[in-house]
């Protein structure tokens, strides 16, 4: 798929496509009516999790060869998959943290992990940060890493390529399920979901940020992926917990439960938010008597250390 030197393609790591589906038999959701059915994508590959692949190949093919930058926080999911991609496959790999402050601290074990693969990090203040969309600003960032020709994949790696991979999540499940919900973080997977459902099936979005923005994104990366929206879908806001990393002790508490009760190691930052979201939903009677819900599993949770 690659051709630029040593380059592998990302069909040699044998993703486990389609993911497989497994039901959750959880009295919560039976009293209601409710099946509950779990998209596993946490199992597409070891390293390469769920939305991570579906959202990252496409990026990786369109990059050639070139080194990819990208950005994220101290504790991204999407660089850790970026940086795990990158040594795969070959490729070198950028990643642009959130605050300059943190190049004078020992790395967290997420950070290590991306460093231990390969990334090579380049720490920005948080104003910089922010603007880093802004042509100038962008292009200073990357003369500043030394890659000035570099292929940019976004913070959370949404983008029309990302959006066009991540359609076939709703191929994949078809008909069986009559709302697919996934926790959203920069809406990219939500956008492909939502255009790869058959007619009659809906989507739906868990916000795990605060801010009331991802209807427009989700809108917008539609648009530019497909040239119009798609799908029936919405965007939920009411389960971020107080914004992206927070996890409070209810939530915290409900997670653990999960994983008593089904034997699934649940991953805090998007899916307990999801999970919890979903019971709540359900109780209140969001859905009806006879639906069938499924759940998209992104992540799994990053071990300590």
């Amino acid at each position: 798929m690659f051709d630029n030197g040593a380059v592998t393609g990302p069909d040699v790591l044998q993703p486990r496509l389609p993911s497989p589906v497994q039901e959750v038999r959880d009295e919560r959701f039976g009293d209601r009516g409710v099946r509950l059915l779990l998209k596993r994508d946490d199992l597409v590959h070891p390293e390469l999790v769920g939305n991570k692949w579906r959202k990252l190949v496409p990026n990786l093919a369109a990059a050639g060869g070139r080194p990819v930058v990208t950005f994220g926080g101290a504790y991204s999911n999407h660089l850790r998959a970026t940086a795990a991609a990158g040594r795969l496959l070959g490729m070198p790999t950028i990643g642009v943290v959130r605050g300059h402050e943190l190049a004078d601290r020992p790395l967290n074990p997420s950070l290590a992990r991306c460093a231990a693969d390969g990334m090579r990090l380049h720490f920005v203040d948080r104003s910089a940060y922010r603007r880093k969309t802004e042509p100038a600003t962008l292009a200073a960032i990357l003369r500043a890493c030394g890659a000035p020709d570099a292929y940019v994949v976004p913070e959370g790696g949404s983008n029309a390529a990302a959006v066009r991979g991540c359609r076939a999540l709703g191929e994949e499940l078809g008909e069986r399920a009559d709302v697919v919900a996934v926790a959203c973080g920069t809406g990219g997977t939500l956008a492909g979901l939502a255009a790869g459902l058959p007619d009659g099936r809906r989507a739906l979005g868990v916000a795990v940020l605060k801010g009331g923005f991802l209807t427009g994104e989700v809108r917008r990366l539609q648009e530019e992926a497909f040239g119009s929206p798609r799908g029936d879908w919405q965007v939920t806001d009411r389960f971020h917990c107080g914004g992206y990393g927070r996890v409070p002790a209810a939530l915290e508490a409900f997670a653990a439960d999960f994983e008593r009760r089904h034997g699934l190691g649940v991953e805090r930052l998007y899916v307990a938010k999801l999970l919890h979201g979903l019971l709540v939903l359900t109780q209140e009677g969001a859905f009806p008597p006879g639906t069938t819900l499924a759940a998209v599993v992104t992540g799994r949770p990053f071990p300590p250390g």
